[in-house]
């Protein structure tokens, strides 16, 4: 059952501002500029976002599956029509994503995929890769593995060169490691 949209807009809302407050304008010029006008930035610290999700979560405790994909989505889009989506708030959802792994379904990895193709820098392809899919991937079984899979051969001949990144990411994760090469022993002086 959703929690309902209520508290996922409420929780969007906190985020969204609290974000804002802890911005500063010359984090803001750096992050626009390294990012080439792409995203629009509040200048808030990774730390002050990871903070800010912690305490969302702490305020809107029961945000199910459904509330947590929806709040994902609401942070990744735009804060308001005809303007920029901006970088902390798509860092919030990793970060809330992240934190909320478990929660997950096969059937999300339509929605991981958008973020994917629209995310438009390694500064956010590369958390959601690592701290997101990738546990995600790791704790599916059975059929929705299978399922997941299926998706993952898709990425790997998709026109889409962040889609195709992350299935080699994902396929270079699953690979076993290799033993070592040469001589192994150890050597004393």
């Amino acid at each position: 059952m959703s929690s309902g949209a209520g508290p996922v807009m409420a929780a969007a809302e906190f985020i969204d501002r609290t974000l804002q407050n802890e911005g500063a304008w010359y984090r803001a010029d750096d992050v626009e500029g390294r990012l080439g006008g792409q995203l629009s930035s509040y200048g808030s610290s990774v730390g002050a976002v990871r903070g800010t999700v912690r305490d969302a979560l702490r305020k809107y405790k029961d945000l199910d599956h459904d509330a947590v994909v929806q709040l994902a989505s609401a942070l990744w889009g735009q804060p308001r029509p005809g303007s920029k989506a901006v970088f902390e708030r798509r860092l919030a959802a990793i970060v809330l994503l992240q934190t909320r792994v478990p929660l997950l379904r096969h059937s999300d990895l339509t929605r991981i995929e958008g973020f994917l193709r629209s995310a438009g820098t390694r500064e956010l392809t590369e958390p959601l890769l690592a701290d997101v899919l990738a546990p995600f991937l790791a704790g599916l079984g059975g059929r929705d593995r299978q399922r997941a899979d299926v998706v993952l051969a898709r990425w790997r001949t998709d026109s889409d060169s962040q889609l195709r990144t992350a299935a080699a990411y994902i396929h270079q994760q699953a690979a076993p490691e290799a033993p070592p090469q040469g001589d192994t022993h150890e050597r004393s002086l």
